[in-house]
């Protein structure tokens, strides 16, 4: 089969996912080809050279440390021209080239619109239909209502009428609609080969705080280690270490933490659960996902879900550490075994 693959530029957690899936097709001797744009772009096209395809993709608008929705909406309508132009002619150019068979979408628009056009059966591979084809199963308070009917709005507009959906989570609401099916999360191969250990230190993996911000709580733990990602900066203050990215060393840092901080970001926190690590999680406001991923873990005992990072919380959080592990024992995922089964079984339908 020929499958075009659509991966979003906003969040590498799309693209960690999807080489996963893609590495799988192409093993079996599927052509796939890709679709992305900006850093995902940059970062496929070395890993799979000829294959990958830039098209131009939606953007967040930031204000201070959240998601701004009305700068959001104003960016990308600002952009709709020239996307809707550049993604045209696009399409023609693969049309030239390539006989599709399957579209397969990870949340992104480009792939669901050239499916949709061109009549081409369209699976779609993602968390975000949790949302959208689920009744969810935890309280949402009247502050998260509107970001909630907003989520669910934008989630069945993004990727509508696809043949098959499949969900990746670790939680697990029941389902509402037909055409899908729930797989675990998706775990990439270099960290499936790794030795776990519980080590002395908490890894910190936050991109939307201030370095400032984050050492005024971290500093009055000084019996605790940190070990923080995604400022890409290499300093050492007391009991914190900041470290830039790299993969092996990330890895080594994530499989030998006694436990993690982050977000509400899904495929950093699927990995610790995998990993059977405690999370503490303060979801990004107005990320309604974020507010569900850290709500599950709250609710299933896996670790802490907290509104603000504090000093309260994070000294509660590390208290019960031992608690939050005990109930990760629960957990249980044969890597991504049930996602290759999966794929095997509708393919050859």
């Amino acid at each position: 089969m020929t499958i075009l693959y659509g991966i979003p530029s906003e969040g590498m957690g799309h693209a960690t996912r999807a080489t996963v899936v893609i590495d799988y097709l192409l093993s079996l001797g599927h052509d796939v080809q890709i679709v992305s744009s900006d850093k995902v772009y940059q970062l496929l096209s070395s890993k799979y050279p000829g294959r990958v395809h830039q098209i131009r993709g939606f953007h967040f608008a930031w204000k201070q440390d959240q998601i701004s929705i009305s700068g959001t909406i104003k960016k990308n309508l600002k952009e709709l021209p020239q996307q809707l132009q550049e993604n045209l002619a696009q399409s023609l150019r693969m049309l030239k080239r390539f006989q599709f068979d399957l579209v397969i979408s990870d949340f992104e628009s480009f792939a669901w619109a050239f499916a949709t056009f061109f009549k081409i059966p369209l699976w779609s591979i993602d968390n975000m239909q949790v949302i959208a084809r689920t009744q969810l199963d935890i309280p949402i308070p009247v502050a998260e209502k509107k970001n909630f009917r907003l989520s669910r709005q934008v989630v069945r507009l993004k990727v509508p009428g696809a043949h098959r959906y499949f969900i990746s989570s670790f939680f697990f609401p029941p389902i509402q609609k037909s055409k899908t099916v729930y797989i675990p999360p998706i775990i990439r191969e270099s960290l499936l080969k790794t030795k776990v250990k519980t080590g002395n230190h908490v890894l910190m993996y936050q991109s939307s705080m201030k370095k400032n911000d984050l050492l005024q709580v971290l500093k009055q733990c000084p019996k605790q280690t940190f070990i923080i990602y995604g400022l890409n900066i290499e300093e050492e203050y007391e009991n914190c270490q900041f470290r830039k990215f790299s993969e092996a060393g990330f890895i080594h840092d994530l499989t030998t933490a006694k436990a993690v901080m982050a977000n509400g970001g899904y495929s950093f926190l699927s990995e610790a659960i995998y990993l059977h690590k405690p999370v503490y999680s303060v979801p990004i406001p107005n990320q309604f996902e974020q507010f569900v991923n850290a709500s599950y873990i709250d609710q299933l005992g896996y670790g802490m879900k907290a509104d603000q990072f504090e000093i309260n919380h994070v000294t509660r959080f590390l208290k019960q550490i031992p608690l939050y592990r005990n109930n990760l024992k629960s957990y249980q995922q044969d890597g991504n075994q049930l996602l290759y089964q999966h794929l095997d079984q509708y393919l050859k339908k």
